[in-house]
């Protein structure tokens, strides 16, 4: 059986990283996508035969929310914990 060498066409990646990168993060610019970011709406992959029931985003909103008021909660949502020194 005859050895095959590696091609000489494939690239070896690891070679071109290097242990450490240094970055000047004096020149970084803010996103300008962010607040486009925070304003979009979270996107939810549904599954074929759900979307076939649940043609529009209002509807899939009002069965979610119709859900959520069936279900009794067996604990009250948590709050955001604010930590304050009391002296």
């Amino acid at each position: 059986m005859k050895k095959t060498s590696k091609s000489k066409d494939r690239i070896d990646h690891n070679n071109d990283l290097r242990a450490e990168y240094r970055f000047d993060y004096k020149k970084a610019k803010p996103n300008r996508f962010a607040s486009r970011a925070a304003k979009a709406p979270l996107v939810v992959m549904l599954d074929s035969d759900v979307s076939k029931v649940f043609r529009t985003p209002d509807s899939v909103n009002a069965a979610l929310r119709a859900l959520i008021k069936a279900v009794p909660s067996a604990k009250k949502p948590r709050k955001a914990l604010v930590s304050s020194k009391r002296g």
